[in-house]
């Protein structure tokens, strides 16, 4: 059976050979932002030594060279998640400003008083925000769906708040808290069994595993760039060519024009509509190479190798007495994101003491509050998992929990 090669796959990420506080640097906190791998960097130094230039309109050779690089770039987007255009893929500046673009645009045409919209508690709050307070605005309704005790989507309870009055459900595909793996296929298709329209965070799936969006039915679909060995800055908006033709602009400006009068304005057509100004060109080159790493590893393997490494750190951290791990407790139904608590110990305690043996995690409520209400804590400690972690990464952290909780024992 194939696997990835672990050894290799570290050696293209230079920053894992430093260290901290005297020890070998541990890397897991990539929920928050993945490492960059040395192709990504070459790619885009490549792009600044010799095309350099603005896109679209220019018709000298630098300017063509850019144009071509950046549009071959969102075709490569288009192809990695199955969007049958690359007209339907739109680069933004990250997965919250894909969010917001929908909610600014779609959402303010199309949800009026009365309406629904329903989410999930356990949204980051780029895609709880733009919809409370659109709802606000439009005294429209917004519904939560709630979560069991071990951090599965209520299904059940979903079916009972998507009405005939709602006219969008916005989900997470993965939860940037509890990992968990929601049945993304399943919430669309109740979605429009309805008449509402599917939109999806996937920042924490797409580079963790396959996302083909035509074949989940997505209406929008939006992540980032720097969760997925890209630059920081970049991400996608997908949306239905349907979809997207009917919206207005979301900012105005350069680029995303057809014609200029003194009396008004007609707009270009997608995706550039939604492009207003200077995009970032470089970020777009460093996502796809992102993509052509991602592709030579096979995401299918980068897939199996997180499943079995989050196995393992859910089987080491469960003998820890005194831990609490929140979310699914099978590693295939969530996936390398663990958050956790350590009895008596306050997580920003716990990961200031696993700084000091050179483990960078996440502690605090990771932009998800009313989950961490629903989960009846503030926050927690989050570490999360990549494909350049290991068992001994694993090892090296069970340890130092250990070690911390002795620590801080004493002080009882």
């Amino acid at each position: 059976m194939d696997k990835l090669n672990a050894k290799k796959i570290r050696a293209d990420f230079p920053i894992l050979k430093q260290k901290i506080n005297g020890e070998q640097l541990i890397y897991l906190d990539s929920a928050a932002t993945s490492q960059m791998p040395v192709s990504v960097e070459e790619k885009i130094r490549r792009f600044n030594e010799t095309s350099r230039a603005n896109v679209h309109r220019g018709v000298h050779t630098l300017g063509v060279k850019a144009t071509k690089l950046y549009e071959k770039s969102r075709q490569k987007v288009a192809d990695f998640i199955g969007a049958s255009s690359a007209k339907e893929v739109i680069f933004t500046s990250g997965c919250t400003d894909s969010l917001n673009l929908v909610a600014a645009s779609f959402g303010e045409q199309n949800i009026q008083a009365g309406d629904e919209i329903v989410v999930s508690i356990m949204e980051h709050h780029s895609n709880l925000l733009p919809w409370q307070q659109l709802a606000k605005r439009k005294k429209a309704q917004l519904k939560f769906i709630e979560i069991s005790k071990d951090g599965r989507l209520d299904l059940n309870g979903l079916k009972n708040k998507i009405s005939s009055k709602t006219k969008l459900v916005a989900l997470t595909h993965v939860s940037n808290v509890l990992g968990t793996i929601n049945p993304i296929k399943e919430v669309i298709a109740l979605a429009h069994e309805k008449g509402a329209i599917a939109l999806i965070d996937g920042a924490q799936a797409v580079g963790h595993f396959p996302v083909n969006v035509t074949d989940l039915g997505a209406d929008f679909y939006a992540f980032s760039g720097h969760k997925m060995f890209a630059p920081t800055g970049i991400g996608v908006l997908y949306g239905k060519r349907e979809l997207l033709d009917k919206m207005l602009p979301y900012r105005l400006g350069g680029e995303m024009i057809a014609n200029v009068t003194r009396d008004g304005a007609t707009w270009a057509e997608v995706p550039q509509k939604f492009e207003a100004g200077t995009p970032n060109i470089s970020g777009a080159i460093g996502l796809a190479a992102a993509i052509d790493y991602l592709n030579s590893i096979d995401l299918q393997l980068v897939k199996e190798h997180e499943t079995e490494l989050t196995a393992y750190v859910l089987e080491k951290l469960s003998k820890i007495s005194g831990l609490t791990i929140y979310g699914p407790k099978e590693s295939y139904e969530r996936t390398g994101v663990i958050s956790f608590n350590l009895k008596g110990i306050h997580p920003h305690d716990l990961a200031t003491a696993l700084d000091l043996d050179g483990i960078e995690v996440r502690a605090g409520h990771h932009c998800a509050q009313p989950l961490m209400e629903s989960l009846e804590t503030e926050s927690t400690v989050r570490a999360s998992l990549s494909i350049y972690n290991n068992k001994n990464d694993i090892d090296k952290l069970t340890s130092s929990l250990q070690e911390a909780k002795e620590f801080f024992s004493e002080f009882r």
